[in-house]
């Protein structure tokens, strides 16, 4: 069955408590044929959206496609501009079968609360009822039921790492021909629980067991999909939380007892969630005690794939003053001292003030005497899972000697997917005794094989697992772990009624 399907997405997840507003240039926008070009082959959503086209025989339209790494709050202008381009193409697409947005789950623009939920409703209202209309979602979406009603279907990855953001991207495109035939006519419903996790992996541990409860769900007849939303913790909105999806064909009463019987499972077994949190100092003791290496030790805290600078210093300052041998920290952002480096050209030994530069919480920044030991562009291309394919871009790095370890420094924040950082700059990463990083799980999908263990430091930071600090001035309910009195309600909904 041959169709034409529109690609488009708005992808932010939203830190609310970032002190800067998200403004358009900071967001990549790629548009027409150069989002094909860029994302053909790689393993992300619409790269199995693009695959799925064609092996069906369909043709993909793309549009626009935006996105931006996990910041403040999104700028009214900004949306509104990505919005109306992505709805004005849509206008001047001609006669559409369907459309296949690539969004989060988890954006707050200033004045909207639901950023998907505002432009599924506009792309539906604009299009009516017979275009067939799919997302896919990142798990950490604060889903609601207005994204599920205006969407046919929707498609969150299941894995954390997203190793699998590709294959729901290809399942998204493969359900349109059922639904365009009428042989497929879904409901969706979402129960939502009082539940703040804290950022968990689901290669092992309670997460992995809610899955596999989803999984069950998923084999039972009429069930389509039933997908476990972590929800991202680090927003202030009434729409925060965890949230279990479920899709059934034509029979919403089974779609409802599928998502709470899997939420039942969750709130019966939050206390396993609880994140085990270690002082820097703590970490490298652990690290240090473990037999042969390497051991990562990941700064949970300061991950920019959670909207945390990536400056941050005090897991760097805690292995400089336990004068580490064998160890290297990929990477901290800092475009100053990368210039820097630069400048002073390969061998040279340089004077810095590193990181530390956007505010107090992550740390102050480190005097240091470093050598440069090696410079690079920042260009290279992700290998990880979750990511392979995919191009990267940190601006001018180098690579600094400061006594026993080695420090990588970038232009741009990112949180670090796998060993191409190192290996950008002629780091090994395998005959190190420590590998230091930021991130808080998604660099296991590069990390989990070759590491001979893996240790958490969770120092002060805007992704840290003491959730409880931040101020919750829009919960909407008492919310585990912060109340000792919260419950979770099955009948309870959350909805633009509560905001």
């Amino acid at each position: 069955m041959s169709f034409r399907v529109l690609i488009a997405g708005i992808s932010h997840e939203t830190n609310s408590y970032c002190d800067r507003e998200t403004g358009l240039d900071q967001f990549w926008v790629l548009r027409g044929e150069q989002g094909i070009e860029r994302l053909r082959g790689t393993r992300t959503d619409v790269g199995g959206m693009l695959d799925a086209c064609a092996r069906l025989g369909a043709t993909p339209l793309p549009t626009t496609l935006a996105g931006a790494s996990p910041s403040g709050i999104i700028e009214a202008a900004t949306y509104q501009t990505l919005r109306d381009e992505i709805l004005d193409a849509i206008r001047q697409a001609g006669e559409l079968d369907a459309i296949a947005l690539s969004l989060h789950g988890a954006g707050v623009v200033d004045g909207i609360d639901d950023l998907e939920g505002d432009l599924a409703g506009a792309v539906r209202e604009l299009v009516g009822p017979d275009v067939a209309l799919v997302a896919t979602f990142d798990l950490h979406g604060n889903v609601t039921q207005e994204m599920a009603d205006a969407l046919d279907l929707m498609f969150g990855c299941h894995e954390y790492p997203h190793v699998d953001m590709y294959e729901r991207g290809v399942e998204a495109v493969e359900r349109i021909p059922e639904l365009l035939a009428g042989e497929l006519r879904p409901v969706t419903h979402i129960e939502h629980l009082p539940i703040l996790l804290p950022t968990s992996t689901t290669l092992f541990g309670p997460a992995r067991a809610v899955n596999e409860r989803c999984w069950e769900r998923e084999c039972e007849p009429g069930i389509v999909d039933c997908t476990f939303f972590h929800g991202f913790p680090y927003t202030d909105t009434p729409l925060v939380g965890s949230h279990i999806s479920a899709t059934a064909h034509e029979d919403r009463e089974l779609a409802e007892r599928a998502a709470r019987d899997v939420a039942r499972y969750l709130w019966e077994t939050r206390e396993a969630f609880r994140a085990r949190s270690l002082s820097c100092r703590d970490a490298i003791a652990e690290a240090l005690a473990v037999e042969g290496g390497p051991v990562v030790i990941n700064e949970t805290s300061d991950n920019p794939g959670g909207g945390s600078p990536g400056d941050g210093t005090h897991l760097l300052r805690a292995m400089l003053e336990a004068e580490l041998e064998s160890a290297c920290f990929g990477f901290i952002a800092d475009a100053e001292v990368a210039e820097a480096a630069h400048e002073a050209g390969v061998g040279a030994e340089i004077g810095v003030e590193l990181g530390g530069k956007t505010d107090s919480l992550h740390g102050p920044p480190l005097p240091l005497r470093a050598r440069v030991r090696t410079l690079g562009d920042g260009r290279f291309t992700w290998q990880s899972p979750m990511l392979r394919g995919v191009r990267a871009n940190l601006g001018k790095m180098a690579r600094l000697e400061v006594g026993g370890i080695d420090v990588i420094v970038s232009s741009r924040r990112n949180q670090t997917f796998d060993t191409e950082p190192f290996k950008a700059l002629g780091i090994d990463v395998t005959r190190y005794k420590i590998v230091a990083l930021k991130s808080s799980n998604h660099f296991r999908a590069g990390f989990q094989e070759l590491a001979r263990e893996i240790v958490t430091a969770d120092p002060p930071g805007l992704t840290t697992h003491h959730i409880e600090i931040f101020p919750r001035k829009h919960k909407p309910w008492a919310m585990w772990p912060l109340d000792e009195d919260a419950r979770y309600e099955p009948e309870r909904k959350v909805g633009r009624e509560d905001r």
